[in-house]
């Protein structure tokens, strides 16, 4: 009888320590995948990847995508999630965002296409601007100032997909893009500046929550996990879709929604306090996923409600709380560290050192 048992691939996740690439690398691990996690640490944290530090067939490479990487071991699939993706991270220094999306990008499909390796691009809604179709299907081109405070983000998510349907239709190897929209969970940055994060933070410390505008704006937060499957089925799914696919929730909510519902479920008794709306955010963000629905055979299935609560018991712990995550001891496998695992021969980029003041 032909054994049904899955095929170990070997992955290389880059952001793979990010609020995603950590959970990514988790699910993959899970799978019996062989998983190599590149990062440049300057979002992503040790923290993230603790808890897989111990596990068989983890790698942690620290490399900045910005220059080349070389894996002598063969690659059966690149994830590229590196960049920072909350706006005060990625405007903090604007062009090593765009350099990440663009320079980046292109590092890591000639990687995957030296390899033949299966790529997929993690994109965002971003690349819709300030939409003014709504919800955004993915033919819609988007409504992108080129030229302000978020467009390293914005423009260099864009040429990063043209790169990649360019080295699509060249037949220089497998890519597929998936457009992220507004995604949530456990292991946020409390630091990042992003809205649900923002909101439990300052509603668990009993300080004044802050929306910025007249908070009517609308996004559709969908939870980490869900996300995270729609990653999967997209660079798994065969043949190739050859267009972008949406994946996000399209329930859509009010930011002052939002944070009503965080006040209910930590009890705090903060306030409210509106501040003026930055340039060029949206208005409105709202996936259309019929595509994904289609191709892909997914949907998202951890309402808001759900995921909120879960969201707001971990940060709620002491251990998740920012002022104690810098300090919490680092796994001590040195499987995890070394320059190869198994027969695994070494890679041009540095093993990362053993720190527990990573931020």
């Amino acid at each position: 009888m032909k054994s049904t048992r899955e095929e170990p691939k070997t992955v290389l996740v880059a952001g793979g320590a990010g609020f995603l690439g950590s959970h990514l690398c988790e699910t993959l691990l899970g799978r019996g995948w062989h998983v190599i996690c590149v990062d440049n640490f300057l979002t992503g944290r040790m923290e993230n990847i603790h808890p897989i530090m111990d596990m068989p067939g983890f790698r942690l490479i620290e490399h900045d995508v910005c220059q080349p990487l070389e894996i002598a071991r063969p690659l059966d699939r690149v994830f590229n999630l590196a960049c920072a993706a909350s706006p005060p991270r990625y405007q903090a220094d604007p062009i090593h965002t765009t350099r990440t999306c663009v320079v980046g990008t292109l590092n890591l499909l000639e990687l995957a296409s030296h390899n033949k390796a299966r790529f997929l691009q993690a994109s965002t809604s971003e690349v819709y601007g300030d939409p003014e179709r709504h919800p955004q299907t993915e033919d819609y081109v988007g409504h992108v100032n080129c030229t302000g405070p978020r467009a390293c983000y914005d423009e260099g998510k864009r040429t990063a997909e043209t790169l990649c349907f360019d080295y699509l239709r060249a037949g220089a190897g497998d890519v597929r893009v998936a457009r992220i929209f507004n995604t949530y969970g456990p292991r946020m940055d409390p630091a990042d500046g992003r809205i649900v994060s923002n909101l439990v933070m300052q509603a668990l410390e009993r300080r004044p929550m802050t929306i910025f505008g007249d908070g009517e704006q609308t996004r559709s937060f969908c939870y980490v996990s869900d996300l995270i499957d729609g990653l999967v089925r997209l660079m798994e799914v065969g043949p190739n879709p050859g267009a972008p696919i949406n994946l996000g929730n399209p329930d859509e909510f009010t930011i002052t929604r939002l944070a009503a519902m965080v006040k209910e479920m930590t009890g705090t008794k903060s306030n409210l306090k509106f501040l003026p709306l930055p340039q060029d955010d949206p208005r409105r963000r709202r996936p259309d996923i019929t595509r994904a629905k289609a191709l892909l055979g997914w949907r998202p299935k951890v309402p808001l409600s759900q995921g909120l609560r879960r969201t707001i018991s971990y940060f709620a712990e002491p251990d998740n709380n920012p002022a104690n995550a810098r300090t919490k001891p680092m796994a001590t496998n040195e499987n995890a560290l070394q320059i190869g695992y198994g027969t695994f021969p070494p890679a041009k980029g540095r093993a990362a050192p053993m720190t527990s003041d990573r931020g």
